[in-house]
């Protein structure tokens, strides 16, 4: 099962910044004292007391910063606009979350702002086994003092049940917090968060919008599933289709576009990218889709970098090749601006397609099927420890501080990704660049198509 999200959802300059980089446990989100610095949804893993999750930090909502007229003035904390941006915020945090943390200010009390958040919130639960679903926590931050923590009680005006007294920025009254959110999210710990092991193969389509990654998805199945439109962004939710393919039983996931941060809309737009990243967590094999009237774009390799996180299989599939002019050297020439700006995962294959024609898209799915069947290879111990002792006679590991790395024996622990754990006599004497090293050694034993591999170093006991 996919690991449960827990949104972090307030005003402006409550601290959900401060509270997502400490349940990160690092500085992720930019922190500022001017409301609206959250420009864009950060998520990252998270976990407490054996159980993983990730949290998402999500912009909070300026009341003051919409225009009317011709010019910005301050408008009432009851205008019809705010209340409008409050309500996609809460309902999208509703559809998206496992539980929510519904964070507020001791320094301001209670506000018109946290009454609608928490009433929108509270209306819109809905009641599952007898329990309301999905569950909100209420922290009241910056209680830096016991002063500031004899002032909690007024919050329980709004209606959530306990109120958790914290410091975001100094971890104060977190750990109850965290208590109490793992109580609620009700899973086992160390549960293990792999996809269920069955035959359907899960294909996310991903990319930045208006790419074509909707066109791609009716093309494939034959019929228009998802609405299609040149205007950026129109995909918001995940749209999944069962479909079988020569006897294999696959299951397409059309996602909305993730643009690059700083350009992510405020609302529902933003939790739209949560389920993009959802949806690349669920998948085996991820489609990246290439807008080639644009070129590459810092974009797609971002998300090829999400995908890798993921460590998910890919291919790259480069859309609206009918809008190019070609000649005899155009694919290649592309082929090397691609290989060149995601080096990273050098080993992806690379298709050319017109989702509008229909040029070359029957290539799709069988590349992906062969690509998920090379991410389900398992190599022998003997194959394993052939590969390491030719690339040590060819290549020995360099030397740190006069001591040498060294390479005893390996062997491959799983697949779906292909992981090979290498038992050695110190794994800090490893340079990046030898592993790196090792990995294209095995490669050239078995190519593994599309697929990252891991490998793990040990210390040997």
């Amino acid at each position: 099962m996919p690991k449960p999200v827990v949104a972090l959802v307030g005003r402006p300059n409550v601290g959900k910044s401060s509270l997502f980089n400490r349940l990160a446990g690092q500085r992720l989100a930019v922190i500022d004292d001017v409301p609206g610095t959250t420009r864009d949804r950060l998520h990252a893993d998270s976990d407490w007391a054996g159980i993983d999750f990730i949290v998402v930090d999500t912009g909070g909502i300026d009341p003051t910063s919409v225009k009317v007229g011709d010019g910005n003035v301050p408008l009432s904390i009851g205008s019809s606009e705010f209340i409008k941006e409050i309500r996609y915020q809460a309902e999208a945090a509703i559809r998206d979350a496992d539980a929510i943390i519904l964070l507020v200010d001791v320094e301001s009390g209670v506000t018109p702002a946290d009454v609608e958040v928490a009433d929108i919130l509270r209306k819109n639960q809905k009641k599952v086994d007898g329990k309301l679903t999905p569950p909100v926590i209420l922290a009241v931050n910056k209680c830096d003092s016991k002063q500031r923590r004899d002032l909690v009680y007024e919050f329980y005006e709004l209606g959530i049940g306990d109120v958790f007294a914290i410091s975001a920025m100094h971890g104060l009254g977190t750990g109850d917090l965290l208590d109490k959110l793992v109580e609620v999210l009700d899973v086992e710990q160390d549960q293990d968060y792999e996809e269920e092991d069955d035959s359907t193969i899960k294909i996310a389509i991903v990319g930045k919008p208006n790419a074509g990654k909707s066109s791609l998805l009716n093309k494939l199945i034959g019929e228009d599933r998802s609405i299609v439109s040149p205007i950026a962004g129109t995909t918001r939710d995940v749209v999944d289709e069962t479909m079988d393919y020569e006897g294999t039983p696959i299951r397409l996931l059309d996602t909305a576009g993730i643009r690059r941060r700083g350009k992510i809309e405020p609302g529902v737009e933003k939790y739209s990218v949560i389920r993009a990243m959802r949806a690349i967590e669920r998948a085996d094999v991820a489609l990246l889709v290439i807008d080639a009237t644009t070129n590459i774009t810092n974009q797609d390799t971002h998300i090829a970098g999400y995908i890798l996180d993921e460590w998910k299989s890919t291919v790259v599939v480069v859309n609206k090749w009918d809008a190019i002019e070609k000649d005899t050297f155009t694919i290649e020439e592309y082929k090397k601006k691609i290989r060149y700006e995601l080096n990273f995962i050098d080993y992806v294959p690379i298709l050319f397609i017109s989702a509008l024609t229909g040029q070359r898209v029957n290539q799709v799915l069988p590349t992906a099927i062969e690509v998920q069947n090379e991410r389900m290879v398992r190599l022998t111990t003997s194959q394993i420890n052939k590969i390491l002792r030719k690339a040590v006679a060819q290549h020995a590991p360099p030397s740190h501080s006069g001591r040498h790395f060294k390479i005893y024996y390996g062997t491959q622990v799983r697949s779906d990704p292909p992981t090979f754990l290498i038992f050695v006599n110190d794994p800090q004497l490893l340079h990046f660049t030898y592993k790196r090293y090792l990995e294209n050694q095995i490669r050239e034993t078995y190519r593994y198509l599309g697929t990252p591999i891991r490998l793990v170093f040990k210390k040997r006991s």
